[in-house]
């Protein structure tokens, strides 16, 4: 029966084996592998006890691999050599020039999305692996993860590096045949007449969500109106869904300026009021402190704060 993995001795006792199995002397491995001839022994006499056979027969100042020894030293030297092949083609060029993010589903959507056409017109070489996720907050501890689009510094351990990005605020947007059909909705009166969409509570009670719920009450009482009490048109925790549904013109969303702004510039959606609710939060670049010197994420970190895309 193959051993699990987690259960095989350490990698280095394998490679001190390897060494010893090809001079046949624990005081030459020591040599080439610069420790003692003791570290040595006691190596072997770890894996010999980890693996409950004898390696070596020690012989007056000789040693002879045993029929174990033998068959365990073809299997380490295949894959010892297997590792180094795969190091081998590994492309440290490649590598350099993905850059991972990960952001909620919304974020990475329409705030992220664009900014990474424009940056790939100026580095075409760029590659992106980006994590999107409403449910999973701890993406952005991953080592792996270069980027994290997140709200709230509240958020962040001590010590990681932030990069403050705007503020949050949202506005009532729809298509604009809605607002054709249903405006013009100049009070909030009026706007509390409409179809109203709104975002489901367990949005924001995910693991990748959790900050305070902005919904249609909020919107309505920094108006100083009460919010309508009939059913909304349609619900759902997902943020893309309700977008989707405004294109379509099913109803009124709380538009993120972050998330619709390329929906208002292409006229896609529009406001169906003047004026922001702006709250007492922001978004940052969260940034790896593996990464922060690498050039292609520090130049793409440069082309975020450069301004809007």
């Amino acid at each position: 029966m193959t051993p699990r993995r987690r259960y095989l001795p350490s990698m280095q006792a394998f490679a001190t084996f390897e060494v010893a199995a090809k001079h046949l002397s624990f005081t030459l491995a020591a040599t080439e592998l610069n420790v003692t001839q003791a570290a040595v022994s006691q190596q072997i006499r770890g894996l010999e006890k980890a693996l409950g056979c004898l390696l070596f027969l020690r012989l007056h100042n000789a040693l002879e691999l045993t029929g174990d020894g033998r068959r365990l030293l073809g299997a380490v030297t295949a894959g010892l050599d297997g590792i180094c092949e795969a190091i081998a083609g590994i492309d440290p060029a490649e590598a350099a020039t993905a850059i991972t993010i990960s952001g909620t589903q919304a974020v990475i959507a329409y705030w992220l999305a664009p900014r990474l056409d424009a940056f790939r017109a100026l580095h075409p070489e760029a590659r992106f692996v980006l994590l999107a996720s409403d449910e999973n907050d701890r993406l952005r501890n991953f080592a792996e993860v270069d980027l994290s689009v997140i709200c709230g510094n509240e958020r962040c351990d001590p010590g990681e590096q932030l990069v403050y990005l705007f503020d949050e605020t949202v506005r009532p947007v729809c298509s604009p045949d809605f607002l054709a059909r249903h405006g013009p909705l100049g009070s909030a009166g009026l706007l509390a007449e409409t179809e109203l969409l709104e975002l489901h509570p367990m949005h924001w009670s995910s693991d990748a969500i959790g900050w305070t719920p902005l919904s249609w009450k909020d919107w309505f009482r920094s108006a100083g109106h009460p919010a309508p009490e009939r059913p909304f048109r349609l619900v759902s925790n997902s943020y893309l869904v309700l977008v989707e549904a405004g294109l379509r013109g099913e109803g009124m969303l709380l538009g993120w300026d972050h998330l619709v702004g390329r929906h208002l510039e292409q006229g896609l959606l529009v406001p169906a009021q003047d004026g922001q609710l702006r709250i007492d939060r922001g978004y940052y670049l969260k940034i790896n402190a593996a990464s922060a010197e690498r050039p292609l994420v520090r130049e793409f970190v440069d082309f975020i704060l450069d301004g809007p895309v």
